[in-house]
C-alpha cells in the first residue's frame, strides 16, 4: 500500500484551501512548503501554530518538510544556512514530519562540478549532523544547476556523506529537464538510497512540465520497478503544471486535481494499491 501526499501550496496561497482540496482528493498526508505566500521556514510562531491547527482540523499529517535548503549558490556564506537548517529541523519537530527536502547547492554557470564537490561535501555533511542530532531524515532532491542534478553526482554525496540520515527523493522531471532518462539511467544506481519519490514528468525536447506519465519521466516502468522492489515510501505530487521557478511551483486546485488523476490512473493500471 503506497502512501500519497503532495506539495499543497501548490493548490492555492491560502492554507486552509490547501488543505480541503488535499483532503477532498483523499491525501492524509501533504508535503508543507509554504502558506500564505511565505516559505514554511519564514512563518512566525503564530502562523507555524495555524498550520498545525488546520492540518489537523482536516486529518493531515506532514510527510515532509519541503524546505530550500541548499538552494544557494555554493559560494554564499554557509553559517547563516546551517542556522536555517536546524529551525527546519524545529518545524519538523513540530509539525510531526520525519523529513526534511533539501539540496546541494547550485553551481557557478558553466563551472566544473567537481572545481566545488569538495565544498559541497563538507556542507552536506555539516546539514546531515543536524539532522542525526534531531533524529530526522534529509532527502536530497535533483534539482537543476545544483551539484547533485544527475545520478552520478547523487550518488557521489550519498556514499560520501556516508550516513542513513541521508537519503534520495526521487524527481524525474528535474532528471529529464537535464537531459537524463531517469529510469533507464538512474533507478539500478540509485534505487538503493532512493526513499522518497517526487511525481512531476516532463518533456525530453524542451523541459516541459506535464502529468505523471504523459512525458519522458518513464514514470510508469519506475513505479512497476519500485513496486516489484518492495517500495514503501511517500509518493508527493509536486505537479508544477501552471508555473515553475527556483523557489517552487504552482499548479492552482483544478490542475493539482488533475496531476492525482493521472498518478492514481497510472496506479491503477499498474494495479498498485495506494491511499
Amino acid at each position: 500500500m503506497w502512501t500519497l501526499s503532495g506539495f499543497i501550496d501548490e493548490i492555492s496561497p491560502d492554507f486552509t484551501e490547501q488543505c480541503e482540496v488535499a483532503a477532498g482528493l483523499g491525501l492524509t498526508f501533504a508535503e508543507v512548503r509554504s502558506a500564505w505566500d511565505i516559505n514554511i521556514l519564514d512563518l512566525s510562531p503564530e502562523q507555524l501554530d495555524t498550520v498545525k491547527k488546520t492540518l489537523a482540523r482536516y486529518g493531515l499529517q506532514v510527510s515532509s518538510i519541503g524546505s530550500p535548503i541548499g538552494k544557494i549558490g555554493v559560494r554564499k556564506d554557509f553559517a547563516p544556512h546551517l542556522d536555517r537548517m536546524r529551525h527546519a529541523a524545529e518545524v519538523a519537530h513540530l509539525l510531526g514530519a520525519p523529513y526534511i527536502r533539501i539540496f546541494s547547492f547550485f553551481l557557478p554557470p558553466g563551472a566544473d562540478p567537481a572545481e566545488h564537490r569538495g565544498e559541497v561535501i563538507d556542507r552536506m555533511r555539516a546539514l546531515t549532523r543536524v539532522a542525526e542530532e534531531s533524529d530526522l531524515i534529509l532527502l536530497h532532491e535533483n534539482e537543476k544547476e545544483i551539484y547533485g542534478d544527475v545520478p552520478e553526482r547523487c550518488l557521489d554525496l550519498v556514499r560520501s556523506v556516508d550516513s542513513p540520515y541521508l537519503r534520495l527523493a526521487w524527481d524525474p522531471a528535474n532528471f529529464v529537464q537535464v537531459g537524463v532518462r531517469p529510469y533507464t539511467d538512474g533507478y539500478a544506481m540509485l534505487r538503493p538510497h532512493v526513499e522518497y519519490v517526487q511525481i512531476k514528468d516532463a518533456f525530453a525536447v524542451d523541459g516541459t512540465v506535464v502529468p505523471a506519465g504523459q512525458g519522458d519521466g518513464e514514470v510508469a516502468a519506475t513505479m512497476r520497478a519500485l513496486h516489484h522492489d518492495g517500495f514503501d515510501g511517500f509518493f508527493s505530487l509536486e505537479p508544477h503544471l501552471a508555473a515553475g521557478h527556483t523557489t517552487g511551483g504552482f499548479s492552482g486546485p483544478d490542475l493539482f486535481r488533475t496531476a492525482w488523476q493521472s498518478f492514481t490512473d497510472l496506479l491503477t493500471a499498474e494495479e498498485i494499491e495506494f491511499q
